[in-house]
């Protein structure tokens, strides 16, 4: 690992930490600043102590201090996944302003996966401006019409599957694929191929575990999309050219 990898880990952790507040306050339109971090039960403020990424709730065995409320585990998951992404983006993809692009992509990545498992939402205030800041600045990093059109084909795709399939999809995983394809380009296509692949496996199980009642339980779908856009990312190239060799 590169000495600028390792150098960013801190911040990626308080990149996570925050993102946990974009989680929480997002969805119901309340400022991200304002007020400081509380217990969600009990309102009481959470001291500095007791907001150290991972550690914290590590520590305080997922409770919270004042009223031992109990705080979900998708917080220090929020936090180890989005540092282990930003790293990983500077350790292959070097000290760049690709790599911080990309960074950034995986941390928005992060967020609407979170909230659409904890909400079943993918919120517009995210996904829409992040989706322009990655088109605009994978256009300035590589001039050219690719990203635009891969946004537009990975967006109609997914809009066509969401006419097929109306229960099963949604508008909110359309803009997802909007932001997929702005960033990922040529490689978006592998991205909606290994994200819908690994949503099947879960579909699979409730399938078999409930029948044909499976059919009204609501599957998340941007956390596949967001496993598939990292898989693209990082070996989207080779597996696109191990696909395309086939023929």
């Amino acid at each position: 690992m590169s000495a600028a990898a390792v150098f960013v880990l801190a911040p990626a952790l308080a990149l996570g930490s925050f993102l946990n507040v974009v989680v929480a306050r997002v969805p119901e339109r309340r400022s991200i600043l304002r007020p400081p971090s509380s217990c969600g039960s009990c309102g009481e403020r959470i001291l500095w102590r007791d907001n150290v990424p991972i550690v914290s709730w590590l520590l305080l065995r997922g409770r919270c201090r004042h009223c031992a409320a109990p705080i979900s585990a998708l917080y220090p998951a929020v936090e180890a996944l989005t540092a282990a992404l930003v790293v990983a983006c500077i350790a292959v993809f070097g000290p760049t302003a690709y790599a911080a692009l990309a960074a950034g992509f995986c941390a928005v990545l992060v967020a609407l996966a979170a909230i659409d498992v904890q909400r079943r939402i993918v919120p517009d205030r995210i996904v829409l401006p992040a989706a322009v800041a990655v088109l605009v600045g994978r256009t300035a990093l590589d001039p050219g019409l690719e990203w635009a059109l891969a946004a537009i084909g990975a967006g109609g795709a997914l809009f066509l599957a969401v006419l097929a399939y109306p229960r099963g999809l949604g508008h909110g995983d359309v803009k997802v694929a909007l932001l997929l394809g702005a960033m990922l380009g040529a490689t978006a296509p592998v991205a909606l191929m290994v994200g819908l692949l690994a949503a099947l496996v879960p579909a699979g199980v409730l399938a078999a575990r409930h029948g044909i009642a499976a059919r009204k339980l609501a599957l998340p779908l941007v956390p596949f999309l967001a496993f598939g856009a990292v898989v693209a990312l990082f070996a989207g190239d080779a597996i696109l050219e191990a696909y395309l060799s086939l023929f």
